[in-house]
């Protein structure tokens, strides 16, 4: 019966070395006739660092908000992982979601292989991946990919476009208490937002300000200095190279299309994916 039940639960699992050669979805980039950037066609804002380009108190941010033993464990917290099983079992039929008890290695092994389907099977196939994740790639390659690919909100896929979605800052800009506010985002950025739900993005931002003194990252006097301070965000605005549109920029858009395909499914190159630098004719 547990072999049965071990091959029904691992028999389709995906190949964990996908992510060695894992590739996101890039926009394409148009420039005018000059080469300067005109518009980007994108479904998700991304922009990809490597771990080293992360700044080291970013990353205890997110640490201290997500996984704070991430480079104890080997892909699963088990204590985690029971209490979520035991949330789970306490809530069934009360339309609660349970909480997710998910380490950082376990959402990736969720949001880039296996999807997001509500149920226990998929905690115990996302903790097996998790272990697999483990022992193909290193903490900082894991880490890496969480930091580019994790969901902020504000059509932003991975820190650096959340940096500039939320604060209009580079990442190495952003101040501790920037760092934090991000932090919090992954749990729900819609929960979160910073001018309908400013009380409620404070009070968790700030408990990760905790989080991060209790762990040693920072100090008491920073944390408190830090959670004085408001979340500082800017309002959603037209990205800086999207101030030309109209027919010109929809036409290119349909021959791109008719050229290259629209999405991964159609081509390696396609518009919404294949990360194309096109140089149109426009004279500004």
């Amino acid at each position: 019966v547990l072999a049965g039940g071990w091959y029904f639960i691992t028999r389709d699992l995906p190949s964990v070395e996908q992510l060695r050669t894992y590739e996101p979805p890039l926009p394409t980039n148009v420039r005018a006739i000059d080469g300067a950037p005109i518009y980007s066609y994108a479904r998700e804002r991304r922009v990809e660092l490597s771990f080293a380009e992360y700044p080291k108190q970013l990353v205890e941010a997110f640490l201290s908000a997500e996984d704070k033993t991430f480079f104890e464990h080997h892909g699963v917290d088990y204590p985690g992982l029971a209490g979520a099983v035991f949330d789970y079992v306490s809530k069934l039929g009360s339309g609660q979601r349970a909480r997710g008890g998910s380490t950082i290695t376990q959402q990736v092994a969720k949001n880039l292989l296996i999807g997001n389907a509500y149920s226990p099977t998929r905690k115990i196939r996302e903790a097996i991946l998790a272990w697999r994740i483990e022992d193909t790639l290193t903490k900082p390659q894991i880490l890496e990919l969480y930091l580019n690919q994790i969901f902020l909100g504000r059509n932003a896929y991975g820190v650096e476009a959340a940096s500039h979605a939320y604060f209009d800052k580079e990442l190495d800009q952003l101040s501790l208490e920037q760092m934090a506010y991000l932090a919090i985002l992954p749990k729900g950025p819609a929960n979160y937002e910073p001018f309908r739900d400013t009380e409620r993005a404070l009070e968790r931002r700030n408990w990760v300000l905790g989080e991060m003194a209790r762990n040693g990252f920072i100090t008491a006097a920073q944390r408190d200095q830090a959670r004085a301070q408001p979340i500082g965000a800017i309002l959603t605005r037209v990205p800086k190279f999207e101030q030309v549109g109209g027919y010109f920029v929809e036409e290119v858009r349909r021959e791109l299309i008719d050229r290259f395909g629209e999405t991964a499914r159609d081509s390696a190159n396609s518009v919404y994916s294949g990360g194309l630098w096109v140089r149109t004719s426009l004279n500004r």
